[in-house]
């Protein structure tokens, strides 16, 4: 993916746009993963194997209480996306836009297409991924929601997924990878770096998490190099975890299969 020339940029010096990447991601991601490696080494050091253990991915925030939970919920979803504003207004500080990431509505049909598709292959395989970590006894028993059900339990749970979506997809493709480009790092390391910092902030999950999601990571970065958008990526992203969410609110209770949360 060719950047635009750097001449119509008004790019911060190199020392800076490490100093950028570093502070969104001491804000959000990055500080996510550092806070995953320490529940990883708390659920290592645990009584219970990795298999006897959950990680609960979607919870209620103030059990008994909907309507404040409901509200608690918003505003979680609302924070989460805030790091997405700081990495926009970065980019319009230095001449360029959500446009220059591919992070726009040019091409809808085409982007819910690619999305459609990436979404059915990956989430496929990431189930099966998962399947074998837990039976390794590498993965923590992940248990996507234990929401109360009221009547804003599935909005609640798609909002989410897209959260999700937006934030990691922007951050860590879109961001990340053009900023490294603008360092001078070689694409598959700056590909490599991101699959990485990606498995990072799911290690509380266990090692199949870690696994699973860096290797969604390379095949993210390497469509991302070839389209040059983040939307089927973001698109992609919110599927798997709507998918994931509202089935298993679909189907707990139904099939003997689905962990218990």
């Amino acid at each position: 993916m060719a950047l635009r020339e750097e001449t119509s940029l008004s790019l911060p010096p190199r020392r800076l746009i490490g100093w950028e990447i570093f502070v969104v991601f001491a804000v959000s991601l990055g500080a996510s993963g550092l806070g995953a490696l320490i529940e990883l080494i708390g659920s290592l050091t645990a009584p219970q194997a990795l298999g006897k253990q959950q990680a609960l991915l979607v919870g209620t925030l103030a059990p008994g209480r909907p309507w404040l939970d409901f509200a608690l919920q918003l505003l979680s979803i609302a924070e989460g996306l805030a790091p997405v504003a700081l990495v926009f207004y970065l980019l319009a500080r230095s001449g360029e836009g959500p446009t220059d990431i591919g992070a726009d509505g040019r091409e809808p049909g085409r982007d819910l297409g690619r999305g459609a598709v990436i979404a059915a292959v990956i989430g496929g395989t990431g189930l099966a991924l998962y399947l074998i970590a837990f039976k390794l006894g590498i993965s923590l028993t992940v248990v996507p929601e234990s929401l109360p059900a009221v009547w804003w339990r599935i909005p609640v749970l798609i909002m989410n997924a897209a959260q999700d979506g937006i934030l990691e997809e922007i951050l860590v493709i879109g961001f990340l990878l053009r900023r490294l480009d603008q360092l001078g790092w070689a694409p598959w390391k700056a590909i490599v770096f991101s699959a990485v910092l990606r498995g990072s902030y799911h290690l509380y999950q266990g090692f199949g998490g870690f696994i699973g999601n860096a290797a969604m990571g390379l095949i993210f970065g390497y469509l991302y190099r070839r389209w040059g958008r983040v939307m089927p990526l973001v698109i992609a992203h919110t599927l798997i975890d709507a998918v994931a969410f509202v089935g298993y609110a679909a189907l707990h209770g139904r099939v003997s299969w689905l962990p218990n949360g």
